[in-house]
């Protein structure tokens, strides 16, 4: 499975950069999406948070802790771009995976609580970001370079489809449609561009819509190769959350993409 913050990203050119999202609106998204984290993990029960989640080896306690660590992470980056005293997410990665351990079978109320509080501190750090400072370049993990006005963007991913990941109803198909078309054209223009382990892609979404290009570029990239779906279904294919079932690829068969992390 890949969320935002796993390896193989390529940092964004200067046409990227211009186009960097709305600060302001990522903010309030991280806030809906939170919110409705918050009420569908609240309607769970102990048992049920013991449990395994859809990312293999992970119970949901671990994907509950993985999001409230990611949010002091982020927090450690927005004070960092603000200050510009470095801050690196995690002390190191032993002691990310550690602390996601450790906290993984703590009650549901203190997960419920630690949610919360993260995410106020993260909405704390992200406002007091003043715009001058959006363009301010911090490295995520694994030497990922990112300015820190997409940061926002960065836990709205997290956020959303880790909510995806619990298992508790929450599908790929209940997720905003522009945060669906805005993770894909970050896939494509970001993530997989240039991939040499990714043969040159024709994305269409929408069944004869949007067309994005990815993957190997230039001599010698091979021939294009066609998938086609909604763009639900592409995005569960790109971020390795199904196994492209509903695709359409008659180029070829579909490719299997490289893991991120």
């Amino acid at each position: 499975m890949r969320t935002e913050d796993d390896g193989f990203t390529r940092t964004c050119g200067a046409d990227y950069r211009r186009n960097m999202t709305d600060y302001a609106r990522d903010a309030a998204a991280v806030r809906g999406a939170t919110d409705r984290l918050l009420s569908g993990v609240s309607r769970l029960d102990e048992t049920a948070v013991r449990e395994p989640s859809l990312l293999p080896g992970w119970t949901r306690g671990h994907v509950l802790a993985h999001l409230a660590r990611n949010a002091d992470a982020l927090v450690n980056l927005l004070t960092w771009a603000r200050t510009g005293v470095p801050t690196p997410m995690y002390p190191s990665e032993d002691a990310r995976d550690r602390a996601i351990e450790e906290a993984a079978g703590r009650p549901l109320p203190v997960h419920l609580d630690d949610l919360r509080t993260s995410a106020f501190r993260f909405y704390s750090a992200a406002a007091a970001l003043p715009a001058a400072r959006w363009s301010y370049e911090v490295t995520m993990r694994r030497g990922v370079i990112e300015p820190a006005g997409r940061l926002p963007f960065r836990r709205l991913v997290e956020v959303e489809l880790h909510h995806v990941d619990l298992g508790i109803g929450y599908t790929l198909a209940d997720l905003p449609a522009e945060f669906v078309e805005r993770e894909l054209d970050f896939l494509a223009e970001v993530k997989f561009a240039g991939h040499p382990e990714v043969p040159p892609l024709r994305l269409v979404s929408g069944w004869g819509g949007r067309v994005r290009w990815t993957g190997r570029a230039g001599e010698g990239a091979g021939p294009a190769v066609t998938v086609e779906g909604s763009p639900a279904a592409l995005l569960g294919w790109l971020t390795g959350r199904t196994d492209g079932s509903g695709l359409s690829c008659p180029d070829a068969p579909l490719p299997t993409l490289p893991p991120l992390g």
